[in-house]
């Protein structure tokens, strides 16, 4: 669906997806079945660390052969985050992807001192899960903050931190990716006005 809806303006995405298989062969499938529909992949992931070194291998090769621009790896359980720091140190990942929020900062502590040393890149999924949503904001601290919404704040809260590469925002509400995009406009949230509003959030 999303390479037809693409069309002709394919030149314009940066595709992310993710290979999750322990087996190799329907590893190379996977692959084969998205460079079939986007013909090359910018962001190509191991999901949730699944028979990595295997799945790594692969899509090495495929960056090799300019089929795949970069090569990351991806987990949602902080407990994983120690596994995920070994991979990120093997100097074999361009990209990570983990969630990050105001509510759920595990990632703090590990991931993203690590990923800006090694100068890896990192998208953040799930940026309005956890519950951060449930929170009400004064609307006086939503105009001094430059935002209109909740949601908004909490995206750029994300964005906000130089670390963090591309916020990963899904809904299913017709409207709502235009609103929560005006997110990612600057200018950028300072680590005060960052503290202030992950205590009101949390």
């Amino acid at each position: 669906m999303l390479a037809q809806a693409l069309g002709g303006r394919r030149g314009d995405a940066i595709i992310a997806t993710k290979i999750w298989t322990e087996s190799e062969a329907a590893g190379r499938e996977q692959a084969e079945h998205a460079l079939s529909l986007f013909g090359r992949v910018e962001i190509y992931q191991v999901h949730n660390l699944v028979n990595w070194p295997a799945q790594v291998r692969l899509l090495e090769r495929l960056k090799a052969e300019k089929r795949v621009v970069a090569v990351g790896a991806t987990h949602y359980q902080p407990s994983a985050f120690e596994e995920l720091g070994e991979v990120m140190r093997s100097g074999r990942l361009d990209m990570l992807q983990v969630p990050y929020s105001a509510r759920l900062r595990d990632a703090e502590r590990l991931i993203l001192p690590l990923a800006a040393e090694l100068g890896l890149g990192v998208l953040v999924h799930s940026p309005l899960r956890f519950g951060v949503l449930s929170r009400r904001l004064d609307q006086r601290v939503l105009v001094e903050l430059g935002v209109k919404t909740v949601a908004q704040a909490v995206l750029k809260w994300i964005a906000s931190d130089p670390r963090v590469s591309c916020v990963l925002s899904a809904t299913k509400t017709p409207g709502r990716p235009t609103e929560n995009a005006q997110a990612g406009d600057p200018p950028w949230f300072d680590p005060d006005q960052r503290e202030r509003l992950a205590a009101l959030l949390s």
